[in-house]
């Protein structure tokens, strides 16, 4: 009995497999992307830095920006002790006064230089200050930005001195031109110092009140030409205080056996415990 031949079966489910092979491609690239995309931020610098120094062996580590301070100090842009820096730095001063004519009251500004080497520098009250106040005008901070610069171009002590005239104020802020001649000079000491970078360590504020008048006081126009803030730059740096080592006293205590011993003098006990004699 003849056999009879069977019939190969037709497979439809073969697209299954190009499918699944399509999937599984497609994942891949997915993973692939998704690798690239996601980047190790140490790892990318390390990499970096060392293609960086393979590349270029002598490389200078770039400098970290520092956050901008009020009080930080900027630094001369000439060297102190070169010469002409004097020269250069009052003729600056100069300039400066100069370009600023067209400000109120600033073809006022005087500087001279004294036979001792200090420079003089003389403000009117006008150019810096609202009559009665101490806070400084926005227009005078030119000013004394290049004021700022030519002191730390020179690298000189400086003093400001603040003067009034006679005639007396008293309000609840400034009882009297003592404290208004002090406080204006403070202002300018500080304005300098923390907005232009002067060191502190070579600023000192003084007020004079009315004592040291220019002009006599008889009418508005003299009053007006004591009414001025003086800065003035130091040839010589002040001596430095003397430094008292611990345990110094300039007054000495007499001994519990010297007052003992003495008894024509009374002698009075604080609270404290201490003895002191009575004159």
């Amino acid at each position: 009995m003849a056999k009879h031949k069977h019939e190969e079966h037709e497979n439809h489910e073969r697209w299954l497999v190009s499918y699944a092979d399509f999937i599984t491609l497609l994942f891949a690239f997915f993973v692939v992307m998704y690798s690239v995309s996601s980047v190790n931020v140490g790892k990318y610098r390390t990499v970096s830095e060392s293609i960086k120094a393979a590349l270029n062996p002598v490389v200078s580590t770039p400098s970290a920006p520092s956050p901008f301070s009020l009080n930080a100090n900027k630094t001369a842009l000439v060297a102190p002790n070169t010469p002409g820096s004097k020269e250069v730095a009052m003729r600056r001063l100069r300039n400066l006064v100069q370009v600023l004519n067209g400000t109120p009251h600033m073809a006022l500004v005087r500087i001279v230089e004294k036979i001792n080497g200090d420079i003089v520098i003389t403000i009117p009250d006008q150019v810096l200050f609202n009559s009665g106040e101490a806070a400084v005008r926005t227009e005078a901070l030119r000013f004394l930005e290049g004021l700022g610069a030519a002191i730390l171009e020179l690298d000189r002590h400086t003093r400001v001195e603040g003067h009034t005239d006679d005639v007396p104020i008293r309000t609840a802020q400034f009882p009297s031109n003592w404290e208004l001649s002090a406080a204006r000079a403070v202002m300018v000491v500080r304005v300098l110092s923390e907005l232009y970078g002067v060191p502190a360590g070579h600023l000192a504020a003084v007020g004079h009140a009315d004592t040291r008048p220019v002009t006599a006081n008889s009418d508005a126009e003299q009053r007006a030409k004591n009414r001025r803030v003086e800065v003035v730059i130091l040839e010589q740096a002040p001596p430095a205080p003397a430094l008292q080592a611990e345990g110094d006293s300039d007054l000495s205590e007499p001994s519990t056996e010297d007052v003992s011993h003495d008894q024509t003098q009374p002698v009075s006990e604080s609270p404290s415990g201490k003895r002191f004699q009575i004159p």
